[in-house]
């Protein structure tokens, strides 16, 4: 069944988003499909984007993070959870394709530039998504 997807690290930012996504996968009756994004599934990785990126020593510790995470936010709804290899945003299109979901759910984050409406992530989601894109006020 399609559902909702969102990306998380340990940001601040990702866990305002996550606990919007869980709010839309709740009251749509969807699950909810958290992804973290890794530069590689080989070795050390960081997670994350712009100023705001975390060091995540092998998939096994992103999953384990992904499951504290869900646990903490999901509450009843039901959750998967994958890792994937790539940036943020092309994680979130790549999973959202694969899995056929309804929705993306991207955090908003102020940066400079002609981006500092939505931020990097959000505004390369945004152009890419394979469905709908819903933007959480995060800041």
């Amino acid at each position: 069944m399609p559902g909702v997807v969102v990306g998380v690290d340990r940001s601040d930012t990702a866990r305002r988003a996550a606990e919007e996504a869980v709010r839309l996968a709740g009251a749509l009756g969807v699950p909810l499909h958290l992804v973290s994004a890794v530069k590689s599934t080989h070795g050390g990785a960081v997670s994350g984007a712009g100023r705001e990126t975390w060091e995540i020593s092998g998939v096994s510790v992103a999953e384990e993070m992904l499951r504290e995470i869900g646990s903490a936010v999901a509450g009843g709804v039901d959750y998967t959870t994958a890792v994937v290899e790539g940036g943020p945003a092309e994680a979130l299109v790549q999973e959202a394709e694969r899995l056929g979901a309804d929705l993306i759910v991207v955090g908003s984050k102020n940066m400079q530039g002609m981006r500092r409406f939505l931020g990097a992530v959000a505004n390369d989601v945004a152009h890419t998504a394979p469905c709908s894109v819903y933007i959480a006020k995060t800041t």
